[in-house]
């Protein structure tokens, strides 16, 4: 059956190719063409919405895989800005501790290891972080941590890679402190609230003055020396004032360090006398 309707088809091409335009076979191609005609266009016209919602169907999934695509994309250029900017950053600190290490004031006795944070305090009450230097880099407990801003504490803890820093605000911390402007002594100590700092046991005949700068005191005798070298910034006076009832004044710090978000820092080792006191 299937030949034969192969070799009908074939013949009647045949014969249509050789007929004339006004031959039977044209005539009734023309015919059949011109009943069919009004079936096609209602087809196509019942056909129309189905494509057409087909075609919005598929625009849709191809704008949705468009959008999801581009998402994807930017989500990528955020990531790569915010790491650019982090490494921006990571620069600059590290610039500034290298112009720190580099200045005058920076304390002769002592080779600067620069570190990373890797652990901030999670909670007002943990005053500690975490640095990426430890006993393999030549770290010791009771090593000073700094920044160029300042003193931001001493290593309480060592591992072969990194330490625990006990930060300046922590309610154990006490470092030997003096006022540049009249030499007036004290130690620094944890305020009332937050990371405030106060000088403590400072003479009632002492002169201390507001927005006077307070460093550390630094002392050496013989073998023996304090824990911080001698003239690293603590930070300014804040408020000075006394009662007659008081035995010494009360002296309010601010730090210029920002021990919330401290991203490096240096840790001060090498070889020194060995510490007894703050």
């Amino acid at each position: 059956m299937l030949g034969g309707l192969v070799l009908a088809a074939l013949v009647l091409i045949t014969i249509s190719f050789r007929e004339s335009q006004d031959g039977p076979l044209h005539t009734v191609q023309a015919t059949v063409a011109s009943v069919l005609q009004p079936l096609e266009v209602a087809i196509n016209r019942v056909a129309r919405p189905f494509e057409d919602a087909y075609d919005w169907t598929a625009g849709l999934f191809g704008a949705r895989d468009e959008a999801e695509r581009l998402r994807r994309e930017n989500a990528v250029l955020q990531q790569q800005v915010i790491q650019n900017e982090s490494a921006l950053q990571e620069n600059v600190d590290l610039r500034r501790l290298l112009e720190y290490r580099n200045a005058p004031a920076f304390p002769a006795d002592f080779e600067p290891l620069a570190a990373e944070v890797i652990a901030r305090p999670t909670s007002a009450f943990e005053q500690e972080l975490v640095v990426s230097v430890g006993s393999a880099e030549g770290v010791r407990v009771d090593a000073p941590v700094v920044t160029r801003e300042g003193l931001v504490g001493q290593v309480t803890r060592v591992t072969d890679h990194a330490a625990r820093v006990r930060l300046l605000t922590d309610e154990q911390s006490a470092v030997s402190a003096v006022a540049l402007r009249g030499g007036a002594g004290g130690i620094v100590r944890h305020g009332q609230a937050g990371d405030s700092l106060i000088l403590d046991r400072v003479r009632k005949d002492a002169v201390v003055k507001k927005d006077d700068a307070i460093v550390t005191a630094g002392w050496r005798s013989g073998p023996l020396a304090s824990l911080y070298p001698k003239g690293i910034p603590i930070g300014r006076v804040t408020y000075v004032g006394q009662l007659d009832t008081d035995l010494y004044q009360q002296v309010q710090i601010r730090s210029d360090v920002d021990f919330s978000s401290l991203d490096s820092v240096l840790v001060l080792v090498g070889n020194r006398p060995t510490p007894v006191l703050p």
